[in-house]
């Protein structure tokens, strides 16, 4: 497992800028269908666009209605972390960054074979490296 990544708000912000800090690192969401990466369909590895760890192969990408980027599998098992989300009066599972704990959306049981699993991804979160 990579060191983790610590900066402070202000060194986090001026990073990312304001609408990437909002998601990322306030735990926001966009709204469906703006993300930059919910209709694209090129091959690559998608990672962090806080730290640049990679977190998605496209391989595993698909189009899950939902709005946003979904995935069905993380590029291996320790690129993501999940912990318990309690917020807007239900329970639901957070998905971050297991390097910097970048916020990057919600993992559903919804999902297609072979795992049953959706990756709900927001795209501002994500960089995409082409192949």
């Amino acid at each position: 497992m990579p060191k983790k990544i610590i900066k402070t708000e202000d060194e986090w912000r001026a990073h990312l800028g304001d609408a990437a800090f909002k998601i990322c690192r306030e735990k926001g969401t966009e709204p469906p269908f703006s993300g930059h990466y919910y209709n694209c369909h090129d091959q690559g590895i998608y990672r962090c666009t806080c730290c640049d760890h990679p977190l998605f192969d496209a391989e595993t990408k698909y189009d899950s209605g939902s709005g946003w980027p979904s995935f069905y599998a993380p590029i291996n098992t320790e690129s993501v972390s999940e912990h318990t989300d309690n917020s807007l009066f239900m329970s639901r599972t957070e998905v971050v960054c297991s390097h910097c704990d970048a916020h990057l959306g919600h993992v559903f049981p919804d999902g297609p074979a072979p795992t049953q699993l959706r990756y709900c991804i927001n795209s501002i979160a994500l960089k995409l490296e082409k192949k």
